[in-house]
């Protein structure tokens, strides 16, 4: 976010996303929601999750969409058709084809569009934080100063947003506290583990890395992180999305295809 301009006031167009972030930004979106549709298939192969180094059909299952329920833990819930249904042929799948790639049940293809796709989540987000910190623009934009991480301050911009009174004029330029916290969240947690854990899951890396099986203990229990990990981004993304159409999807939007954001004027302005 670009944040060295004079002070502007609502109205103002000023210039808020750098051509690095804009375009890591288009990128990440479409490699993690194809990631995200085709695990989603993946995931159906056998819709249950496990702790440690083993887990089978036999096994204790902490997390398992069955038939038209979810089970977490001892606490099992309707998915009232939504999740756990049947393909054509009586094949139970956990998630519905309107959310998988492809859409119908094809292990093999979901492999390769995940995999594939991989390339373009990691090697352009190498180059971005190489780039992040070479620019300071974590350490500017997004580092929480003291202030911001009272609890005082968190809830005051937790009231703010469920109130959906957004920041105007110059504060608009910055992220607010929720933001940095919900970004450093993506990029320096649930990403990296994502694509840990997703290389601990694979049966050449486990011979040349098998360090990642002890750091994770296990490649069940790397896959039930890696669901968590994906699942949190996937929830990220909605209400990342929910957030810009509530704020104004056109000047959101623009922002990060030229830069230019026009500062959201000061109430009664």
């Amino acid at each position: 976010m670009q944040t060295d301009t004079p002070s502007a006031k609502g109205g103002d167009i000023v210039y808020r996303h750098r051509s690095a972030t804009r375009a890591w930004h288009w990128i990440n979106a479409f490699a993690v929601i194809v990631m995200l549709m085709s695990g989603l298939m993946i995931f159906n192969a056998h819709p249950m999750l496990y702790w440690g180094r083993y887990g089978a059909n036999q096994d204790y299952a902490w997390f398992a969409i069955t038939s038209g329920h979810v089970r977490f833990l001892n606490l099992t819930l309707p998915t009232f058709g939504l999740l756990g249904g049947h393909t054509p042929s009586g094949f139970l799948i956990a998630f519905p084809p309107l959310v998988t790639i492809p859409d119908h049940y094809d292990l093999a293809s979901a492999r390769e569009w995940h995999f594939a796709v991989a390339w373009l989540l990691v090697v352009p987000g190498l180059f971005y934080l190489a780039w992040g910190f070479a620019r300071r623009h974590f350490q500017r934009d997004l580092a929480p100063t003291a202030e911001e991480l009272r609890p005082s301050h968190l809830l005051h911009d937790v009231k703010q947003h469920a109130t959906l009174n957004f920041p105007t004029g110059e504060a608009a330029r910055k992220y607010n506290i929720l933001q940095k916290l919900a970004y450093i969240g993506v990029l320096f947690v649930a990403l990296p583990l994502v694509v840990l854990t997703g290389l601990t899951m694979s049966p050449n890396i486990n011979a040349a890395w098998p360090w990642l099986l002890e750091l994770f203990g296990g490649r069940q229990s790397a896959r039930s992180v890696h669901f968590i990990c994906a699942m949190a981004l996937a929830l990220f993304i909605l209400v990342h999305v929910t957030m810009v159409v509530l704020a104004g999807p056109i000047n959101e939007i623009r922002s990060m295809i030229t830069g230019r954001y026009c500062l959201p004027k000061e109430k009664g302005k």
